[in-house]
């Protein structure tokens, strides 16, 4: 491939499918690549500048200008990555002869630890579930949502869009289609089979003029939680809408509770029942340890924590007298 004849635009767009199709990359990510080397290049252009001759310095002065625009730090290292991986491929496809991005040192990230709830308010919420929705049916799908997310640290997105195919047979072990097309099994706990069972039953046996019925009866037969969406099956934000109503009937600040949050609860009390790290990243569906690693963090802060509020020395002055 020749990136001679392509402005800045068709380098990126050549980019962008080139990931699609070879790295498997999320439509999410591809997204954002293509928005942060867009506003890269438009930069270059101000200044008579393109993708195949700017210089490393060209690169640290765009840096220090989102910086300058007040970027976070988050922001400005997720651009020097697209830029970085632009650049290795343009030198991949023999566009250019070097990597100017290779040795650039980025902002770096701050490590910000996830919100995560404890055992026990995460049992709050399932005993609450009993008093959220209009009708039996309604009570049982919210018991089978709820149950799934934490026994298996699935994705709100994988959640809602489970084909009813796969969830058939009382099934002990789920296949999630996770990001990028990439496939893996989860384990279901008992519980979340009995309220999977209960919801098919439920589902499948909805009456035919019943909203569930029609419901089941249109776009919403291929999927395990059918819904009035232009999909056809249930949203991310019913979810966070309804999370946040257990989080109210269990006495928890709904700010504090979201599906990513039941994520990152599912592997710390995972770890903290002594599962392995390797095992939570692949239930988890993490490409990188590191990702993963991050719940040993939240470990250290929570076990930091106890020993500070609730160690008898704990709050004892110099002189080893409690105050």
């Amino acid at each position: 491939m020749s990136g001679s004849g392509l402005n800045d635009r068709g380098r990126i767009s050549a980019f962008l499918d080139a990931q699609a199709a070879e790295a498997g990359a999320a439509r999410n990510t591809l997204l954002a690549y293509g928005r942060d080397l867009r506003d890269f290049a438009d930069w270059l252009a101000a200044r008579d500048d393109t993708l195949l001759a700017v210089p490393r310095e060209g690169i640290e002065d765009y840096l220090s200008h989102c910086d300058a625009q007040g970027l976070s730090r988050a922001t400005r290292a997720r651009r020097l990555s697209a830029i970085r991986q632009l650049m290795r491929f343009a030198l991949d496809e023999g566009w250019r002869e070097d990597d100017p991005a290779c040795r650039i040192s980025g902002p770096g990230r701050m490590q910000r630890l996830p919100k995560v709830l404890d055992r026990a308010e995460v049992q709050a919420m399932l005993d609450a579930l009993p008093r959220i929705g209009r009708n039996e049916a309604e009570r049982a799908r919210n018991l089978a949502l709820v149950e799934l997310i934490y026994a298996t640290g699935m994705r709100v997105s994988e959640l809602v869009s489970l084909p009813v195919g796969a969830c058939r047979g009382d099934p002990a072990l789920l296949l999630i289609r996770g990001k990028g097309g990439k496939e893996r099994m989860v384990p279901l706990s008992d519980p979340a089979r009995r309220a999977l069972a209960a919801w098919l039953k439920r589902r499948d046996n909805a009456p035919a003029e019943s909203p569930l019925g029609r419901l089941v009866a249109g776009k919403g037969a291929r999927w395990l939680f059918p819904a009035a969406s232009r999909e056809g099956h249930m949203t991310r934000q019913a979810m966070n809408t309804l999370l946040g109503q257990l989080a109210l009937a269990a006495g928890i600040d709904p700010a504090r509770v979201s599906p990513h949050v039941i994520r990152h609860a599912f592997a710390t009390h995972l770890l903290e029942g002594g599962a392995d790290l390797r095992a939570i990243q692949t239930l988890l569906g993490h490409a990188d340890l590191g990702t993963t690693e991050i719940y040993t963090h939240v470990l250290d802060t929570r076990m930091r924590d106890l020993v500070l509020n609730h160690h008898p020395l704990a709050h004892a002055d110099a002189s080893g007298k409690k105050p």
